[in-house]
């Protein structure tokens, strides 16, 4: 019963309208809002019909940070909105983070880059909260020491080995990155790439540049 009580206490019962000037995006969010076809769509829908889903957010009165409704938020101030609906939440950094990350992840399309930083994102909150997490190596022994990948593997249907290789892309330059969104680098070639130094990284993608190709296992 007290958990009950608890939970209540941390989330407003019905949204409530905010100025679109005292929300921000939560930082280091890994999820891109891009300006394509989808986002006029709904910048046009929101000029038609308002936000029909609030956002969540967390914060005081003064500043706001979106948990949950980014692409909203960008579409609402292009819409030339003022204000938007949104739910309050009384949560940590850390709960607000793995909210974040578990919002976004049941879209249909999810760029390697985002994954990477999602997972790092939970693991680095769920380790904050007492659980322990290995990301240093490409396969890592099943033990206790990996219980934050595995249970991230859990609620997502990847093994924890998948989850630490992805975390893993987060070690790789932004023009690497930007190729494997891009689907120029596979995700295990990418991995491979992520284990060497920046400098390593650059030699690659200059010698890549200097061929006309793209980095594989067989180049």
């Amino acid at each position: 019963m007290k958990n009950n009580t608890q939970n209540e206490t941390k989330r407003t019962t019905a949204p409530v309208m905010l100025p679109v000037d005292k929300l921000q995006a939560f930082d280091g969010h890994p999820y891109k809002v891009l300006d394509d076809d989808s986002m006029n769509e709904l910048i046009d829908s929101i000029q038609d019909s308002g936000i029909l889903q609030p956002l969540t957010v967390e914060g005081t009165e003064d500043r706001y940070e979106i948990i949950s409704g980014h692409r909203r938020f960008y579409a609402a101030q292009k819409a030339g909105q003022n204000e938007v609906p949104a739910f309050i939440r009384s949560v940590s950094r850390d709960e607000a983070a793995i909210m974040l990350v578990d919002s976004n992840l049941h879209r249909e399309r999810i760029l390697p880059s985002e994954k990477a930083f999602a997972y790092k994102m939970k693991a680095e909150a769920l380790n904050h909260q007492g659980r322990k997490d290995i990301t240093s190596g490409q396969v890592v022994p099943k033990s206790d020491d990996n219980r934050t990948t595995e249970l991230i593997g859990e609620q997502t249907g990847e093994s924890y080995k998948t989850v630490q290789r992805y975390i893993r892309l987060t070690n790789l330059i932004p023009e690497l990155l930007d190729m494997m969104d891009e689907g120029k680098i596979t995700f295990s070639v990418g991995v491979e790439l992520s284990f060497l130094d920046d400098q390593l990284q650059y030699d690659v993608l200059n010698a890549c540049e200097e061929s006309d190709c793209t980095p594989s296992y067989s180049r």
